[in-house]
């Protein structure tokens, strides 16, 4: 990912106006850090008058750090879009699994093997406190579980379901069963946004998650609903991110960024590659396909090749 002089393969990148940001593998290290370089990127975003956002499978408790330290004004989507809420925490609107569905998604995942935790628009529901991955996602999102045992009263008021194993294959199976279940009323990482007939989002956010959401809770349906409330055309919206779940927001978006560390067929979905999020992946694609976006028309050699991943 280069500057280039040859004239002839120059891309002018296009106008932006927002940038939503996927968390977990794209702007927060492995160890969940959010780096100077991150948050001095994102003060410079605000400085060009560029709107900065974030999108996660996390919670909104699990995001109230990065919004405070960030100081982030525009709404945030919780949930990959089950909740968007302002930075007060205020809810604007949630899309919630309806009760019989939710309950046959457990069901589902149960099948498998793989634990379950279940998330409402604030709490975090699990059945065994020392399962995998318990403990981290508490360092994660920075609050514990609710340990309960049965989720039989909890499903009037469901924003995620989660199927959780160390097995990936499994996780995988469970996945394409939860897909086949629904058949044609799956919402997932070929479908960039709900046509309004579906029943459930199911994607892997993580080889070892998979999240099942209302139709709309997915990232592509993130842009389109941004764009709304923001006045802002999706054209001039870029999106960056590193997993399968990213992809919808890439194909709703002007710009799109993959980040080096996603996997060579979101790479592939992207316009752009940048570095990893161990290497300042996201800290570099501000500077070379953000910022650039307003300074081109001022500075047309400072433009940058776009990489060849297609």
């Amino acid at each position: 990912m280069s500057i280039i002089s040859n004239k002839k393969n120059w891309l002018t990148p296009p106008k932006v106006s927002l940038l939503v940001a996927d968390v977990d593998g794209t702007l927060v290290t492995k160890q969940k850090v959010l780096t100077e370089a991150a948050g001095n990127a994102v003060s410079k975003l605000r400085t060009a008058d560029i709107a900065f956002t974030i999108t996660s499978g996390r919670p909104p408790r699990g995001m109230k750090t990065l919004i405070d330290d960030l100081a982030l004004t525009a709404p945030i989507a919780a949930f990959n879009g089950a909740v968007f809420l302002r930075p007060d925490f205020s809810i604007i609107e949630q899309n919630l699994l309806s009760a019989p569905i939710a309950k046959r998604v457990i069901e589902i995942i149960d099948s498998y093997g793989l634990d379950v935790w279940l998330y409402s628009d604030r709490d975090w529901f699990v059945r065994d406190r020392h399962a995998s991955h318990v403990d981290r996602e508490e360092w994660t999102i920075k609050f514990p579980p609710t340990v309960v045992p049965t989720f039989d009263n909890l499903l009037d008021n469901v924003a995620k379901i989660v199927g959780v194993s160390d097995d990936l294959e499994a996780v995988a199976r469970c996945e394409a069963d939860t897909q086949r279940e629904f058949r044609e009323q799956v919402c997932c990482q070929a479908g960039a946004s709900s046509s309004g007939g579906e029943q459930v989002s199911a994607a892997r956010s993580q080889p070892y998650y998979l999240d099942v959401t209302h139709p709309r809770a997915n990232k592509g349906f993130v842009v389109e609903r941004l764009s709304q409330m923001l006045a802002i055309p999706t054209q001039e919206i870029a999106t960056i991110g590193d997993m399968p779940n990213d992809v919808p927001m890439f194909s709703k978006s002007g710009l799109s960024i993959a980040m080096g560390n996603a996997s060579l067929e979101v790479q592939h979905s992207a316009k752009y590659v940048t570095t990893s999020n161990e290497d300042e992946g996201f800290a570099n694609a501000v500077e070379r396909y953000i910022l650039v976006s307003q300074s081109s028309a001022h500075a047309p050699s400072a433009v940058y090749q776009m990489e060849e991943t297609r």
